[in-house]
């Protein structure tokens, strides 16, 4: 039987090459410092205010040219961090609009006499509204006055009297005609009752008095009428109740022509009086539509004629002796003019912040009343304007997050900016009432909609809202930075300036200004960019002037700047400090001193939202013979986010590219965070990673007072990562709790040297060798660190004995061989 091979269990023990250490970065590179005598002044009483936009051209530019086109869709979606100035700059910039005169219109709802359900909609030019409101009022009111008092005039009744003895002296003779008629046939004409009405009968008249048939044929069985007489009595009744029907007929025609003359009458009397109010509104307000509903309001007050002379109106001195009646419906409501938005005391076009974008707010609404009688009612007086018709002819400025979670208000925005016409119905959120059947005509719009959101909220709806990228052409995006230069340094002055003027506090000295202006470039994370979050800036200046006051000073300097921002990050670091006093007392297992093989302390940043800061993590590897090849312990627990998979397969290509070129990688190599319970992504620590199986392979043990940051990519080169600052602050503050040896330091990437910005404490443990910060720009830069150990080049075809890649390729060889070994033997 074939005997196994076994690995071999301990190294030849040869010298291992000794690598030449690259020099730590010098004390001047870890943060670009500002000399308060640069600024060239000593307070900010030295300088003026400035009220301008600093470090948003991009922004403006695309601004001002979303707000002075005119074209459809040219409405603006503003996006950037929160503080960059979103909102003050569209505020500023609208101000310049502020005095441009517009087309601008009032916009009424009136009666539709047609439809009631639907109420017309009317816009009229600026101040015209409440005109017509008050002209309309005025006509009524004159109509109830001038009509009662027609009627009641002699005029009036002497016409009304001639028109009804005409017709009634007709009746009266075509009535005498017929009784004349009657008579001579001998008949009479009689009352009879039927139930419980009376009506006319024509009866044959016996022995001079009138009888029915019965009793006619009741005289024929007695002999004192003949049969042939009676018989006569009965065509000749028939014949006269013909022509009493006849009769009758035209005295209903008779009537119907006395109505008739008397609305004739009405009209002629009346109606010049309701003509010549019309005539004069007519003059007044040209617009076609608006003449449309003259013309309907003239109709529907001629058929109402009655309703105004039925109409009591009080004498002043009887209004007061009145008793306070009841609050009634208004009888004359359908004449009353609804005006939804009066610019008759505006000139310039209209700019609405919507400070609180609900749907009823926006669009307006239409209320309703309760009535006694228990049900809910609306009319065309109850239709209520939103901020979206107030700004009509002007701009509106919305925060898009609350239109988006607003019920309805999203999708009514999109349908209102792509047809050009807003409408106005119920609001039922929580549909607790039956909708309303009333349908007010929609209103034509013409209104220029800014909206202020985040780049999420806009590729979210540029890709999954069709209509958004018609109607929302202009982006402006705000940035979060600009260059540090000396005009950008010379704002950043004037905005303290102006924010000390408007707020009252107190003068702010240069060394004041120059550690704000360094605290604006940490922020940035760049030492050649300057932050543009000036909410934060102002929040600083404003906390420095406090602490300034507390301890009685009439200056701001540089300690209470320095004393507000620790007192900032000390209000929300509770997390911070809990974490560290776990480092602290080992309950997280950090080595800060000696060397592990397969260990290292990566580098990690906890956001906890208000608060970000950077701690060590220990980062362990264990190789052995497989074919898995890297496994990733937080995926395989589902706590591995999608970046640290990728950094994950890329180390693997990079020990492919760089082990795997004669030999297969016969290699299982686990790696984790250790006492990591949530969730890690993130590729900032595939260096790290690297390094850790490179040391489990070579068995070189790891310098632990070293941690590490930086992402690879298969060439082996270290790439930038985010958070550098913070990740050298948390390992610095972990091994200075323990206490500083002088040989601990941060290891990062050379392309993030430009961003450090590192606390004042750290420099200075930098500048007493405390504390060093290397910057390297490769995988083989990095392991000589960590190590001491030459990282070994490949020459024919391997590396140079006695270095790290040649004892890691040493024990991936002997892998391949043994794998190769139970191959043969036919373990496998």
């Amino acid at each position: 039987m074939m005997k196994k091979s076994r690995l071999k269990q301990t190294r030849t023990k040869t010298a291992l090459k000794t690598a030449r250490l690259p020099k730590p970065l010098s004390p001047d590179r870890l943060r670009w410092q500002c000399d308060p005598a640069s600024l060239k002044m000593r307070t900010t009483d030295d300088i003026r205010p400035s009220r301008e936009i600093i470090g948003q051209e991009r922004a403006l530019r695309a601004l001002r040219v979303g707000l002075e086109m005119e074209h459809f869709g040219y409405n603006i979606f503003v996006t950037g961090l929160p503080g960059t100035g979103r909102t003050t700059t569209i505020k500023r910039l609208l101000q310049e609009f502020e005095h441009r005169k517009g087309n601008l219109k009032d916009h009424c709802y009136v009666y539709n006499f047609r439809n009631p359900d639907m109420p017309l909609a009317l816009a009229l030019p600026a101040g015209q509204g409440c005109s017509l409101q008050q002209d309309m009022d005025s006509f009524i009111k004159d109509l109830l006055v001038n009509i009662p008092a027609l009627y009641e005039s002699l005029r009036y009744q002497e016409a009304r009297k001639t028109t009804l003895q005409h017709f009634q002296e007709r009746q009266k003779s075509v009535l005498q005609d017929f009784e004349k008629r009657v008579k001579e046939q001998g008949f009479d004409l009689v009352q009879v009752q039927v139930g419980n009405m009376m009506r006319p009968d024509v009866v044959p008249v016996v022995n001079g008095q009138p009888v029915n048939l019965d009793q006619a044929e009741a005289l024929v069985d007695k002999g004192e009428v003949s049969k042939e007489n009676f018989e006569k009595m009965r065509e000749t009744q028939g014949e006269l109740e013909k022509q009493m029907a006849a009769v009758f007929r035209e005295l209903r025609n008779i009537e119907r022509k006395v109505q008739q003359s008397i609305v004739e009458l009405e009209e002629r009397l009346v109606m010049p009086l309701v003509d010549e109010g019309i005539e004069v509104l007519k003059v007044t307000y040209e617009n076609e539509k608006v003449q449309l509903y003259f013309a309907e309001v003239r109709e529907h007050i001629r058929k109402s004629l009655d309703r105004f002379r039925k109409h009591v109106v009080l004498l002043p001195q009887q209004t007061e002796q009145a008793e306070e009646p009841e609050e009634e419906e208004d009888e004359f409501l359908e004449y009353k003019v609804n005006v939804l938005v009066d610019n008759s005391n505006r000139e310039a076009i209209p700019i609405v912040i919507e400070t609180n974008p609900k749907y009823k707010n926006v669009f307006g609404m239409l209320e309703r009343e309760w009535e006694k009688s228990g049900i809910w009612k609306t009319d065309f007086m109850h239709i209520k304007a939103g901020s979206l018709l107030r700004a009509d002819g002007g701009y509106l400025v919305l925060n898009a997050l609350d239109v988006l979670v607003e019920p309805w208000a999203w999708q009514d925005l999109k349908r209102t900016l792509r047809t050009g016409k807003m409408e106005i119905h119920t609001y039922e959120p929580t549909f607790n009432f039956a909708p309303s059947g009333m349908k007010p005509e929609a209103i034509d719009l013409n209104v220029k909609v800014v909206m202020i959101g985040d780049s999420y909220l806009y590729y979210l709806l540029y890709e999954r809202d069709e209509d958004f990228k018609k109607i929302f052409k202009i982006r402006a995006d705000f940035d979060s930075e600009m260059p540090k230069d000396k005009e950008s340094i010379n704002q950043y002055i004037r905005f303290v300036k102006m924010i000390s003027e408007d707020e009252h506090l107190r003068v702010f000295d240069a060394s004041a200004l120059a550690q704000l202006i360094e605290f604006g470039v940490r922020l940035s994370g760049q030492q050649k960019k300057i932050s543009t979050r000036f909410n934060v800036i102002a929040d600083v200046v404003r906390e420095a002037n406090y602490w300034a006051s507390k301890e009685g000073a009439t200056v701001v300097s540089a300690d209470h700047i320095e004393k507000a921002i620790e007192e900032r990050i000390y209000r929300v670091k509770l997390v911070e400090d809990k974490i560290q006093e776990m480092i602290t007392d080992g309950t997280f297992m950090i080595d800060m001193k000696g060397r592990a093989v397969g260990q290292v302390n990566g580098l990690t940043i906890y956001d906890v939202g208000e608060h970000a800061f950077g701690r060590p993590s220990r980062i362990t590897a264990r190789t052995s013979l497989g074919r898995s090849g890297v496994i990733n312990v937080e995926r395989e627990a589902d706590l591995s986010g999608p970046t640290h998979n990728k950094g994950v397969a890329i180390l693997t290509g990079y020990l492919r590219s760089t082990f795997a070129q004669n030999l297969p990688l016969v290699m299982d190599a686990s790696i984790t965070f250790e006492q990591s319970y949530g969730g890690v992504d993130g590729d900032s620590a595939s260096s790290t990673e690297i390094y850790a199986i490179l040391s489990s392979l070579s068995d070189i043990p790891i310098r632990q007072d070293i941690a590490v940051t930086g992402s690879v990519n298969q060439r082996g080169e270290i790439q930038p990562i985010g958070g550098v600052n913070l990740k050298i602050e948390g390992f610095y503050d972990s091994c200075k709790a323990r206490g500083l040896t002088g040989s601990q330091g941060v290891m990062i990437p050379s392309k993030n040297a430009q961003e450090l910005m590192l606390r004042e404490d750290i420099i200075q443990a930098v500048k007493k060798k405390k504390f060093q910060i290397y910057a390297v720009e490769t995988i083989e830069e990095g392991i000589e660190i960590l190590t001491g150990v030459k990282a070994g080049w490949r020459r024919n075809g391997g590396f140079e004995a006695n270095t790290v890649f040649g004892r890691a390729a040493e024990k991936l060889k002997e892998y391949a061989d043994a794998w190769r070994a139970y191959e043969k033997s036919g373990a496998l």
